[in-house]
């Protein structure tokens, strides 16, 4: 895991808030919990029927920056482009530029570029203005490669993303569905060709996906890369009680398609994780996710009611003990790899997360 360096806490309406750390070797400092922005956007368009209006979004974001919620993550894709638009209204109305960090993604080459003779420079240029526009900003402070492109060149890439840096329109960058050896790559490859280096890593990463421990996490302890897990509740799997059901749970197939086949040995997990959130008394989100934190920088948490931002924001107050660290992880399998990084580079349309 990342070293992460505390770095305060302060009150809001007598209510703590959630604490603050670098990200990785930037200068960003960023809260410990990072608002995931996937549910947030027209729902008649896009990958997800489940996602929330821009009237529910914005009153998350604002409860999630009175909590002192700081990192925002969305993408190009979540929802064709409306989830940054909601985003970005809401932050340009809610708060000052310098008092959020904004970070968003972008995919690889599609197959009429590659016809076209649009390089990866160009993708990337063409992408990020297209993000600008709808965030209605003129910078990100962290673009992110949504997953590896097995079709461009390494270097086209990388030389796209330092041409973003130099021209003011991302302050960093970061990476998100890759194995180790890639980021061991690129970063060496940059570092030799003094281009912009990967900062973060966005990867798969909760109590009962725990594949990132064998390389990933260890290499970017090594290198201080701050880890921003996503599906850090497992698409709600690790917050919700027997019985207890969501729309995005009966209608997300891409999450069924991540956890169903491990559904019972992952369960006695989460029979642990209810079992501690009684012990406690406080909700399972916050048993799951006070974990995660001891493992990572920022997980990215997504919220489609204002108590999921409220529950996350009350994770970073809860400290476990190393026998109940120990007691979430015994029971543990290794799993195959799923979503993205079980595509093997053949890389299919509409399977974003």
């Amino acid at each position: 895991m990342c070293i992460v360096k505390y770095i305060h806490t302060f009150l809001l309406g007598g209510v703590i808030v959630v604490e603050y750390t670098k990200l990785g070797k930037s200068d960003l400092n960023v809260s410990r919990i990072c608002m995931g922005c996937m549910g947030f956007g027209n729902a008649a368009t896009g990958q997800h029927s489940w996602t929330v209006d821009e009237s529910q979004t914005r009153e998350i974001i604002k409860r999630g920056l009175e909590l002192g919620i700081n990192f925002f993550d969305t993408a190009i894709v979540y929802q064709n482009g409306t989830s940054e638009q909601y985003v970005g209204r809401a932050l340009r109305d809610f708060a000052k530029r310098d008092e959020y960090v904004i970070a968003t993604k972008f995919t690889p080459r599609t197959q009429d570029e590659i016809d076209s003779g649009v390089d990866g420079r160009r993708h990337i240029e063409n992408y990020l203005d297209q993000s600008l526009k709808n965030l209605g900003m003129d910078y990100v402070d962290l673009y992110i490669y949504h997953m590896w492109d097995y079709h461009t060149p390494m270097n086209e890439i990388m030389e796209g993303l330092d041409k973003a840096v130099k021209a003011g329109k991302a302050r960093y960058i970061g990476i998100s569905n890759c194995f180790a050896w890639q980021l061991a790559k690129a970063n060496y490859y940059a570092r030799e060709n003094g281009l912009t280096e990967f900062v973060s890593i966005q990867g798969h990463y909760n109590l009962i996906a725990r594949e990132e421990e064998r390389e990933m996490i260890p290499f970017c302890k090594s290198e201080n890369i701050a880890v921003t897990p996503y599906s850090a509740l497992a698409s709600g799997r690790l917050s919700r009680r027997p019985g207890e059901s969501t729309k995005r749970f009966k209608e997300d197939s891409y999450a069924k398609f991540k956890y169903d086949a491990t559904a019972e040995a992952d369960g006695k997990i989460i029979k642990r994780v209810e079992e501690l959130a009684d012990r406690h008394g406080v909700s399972m989100t916050e048993i799951a996710l006070a974990w995660l934190l001891t493992k990572s920088t920022s997980p990215v948490v997504g919220a489609t009611k204002l108590s999921h931002v409220e529950g996350a924001a009350k994770a970073v107050d809860l400290k476990l003990t190393e026998d109940e660290i120990s007691y979430l992880e015994e029971l543990y399998v290794p799993h195959a790899l799923a979503g993205v990084m079980a595509q093997n580079g053949k890389q299919k349309a509409g399977n974003v997360v």
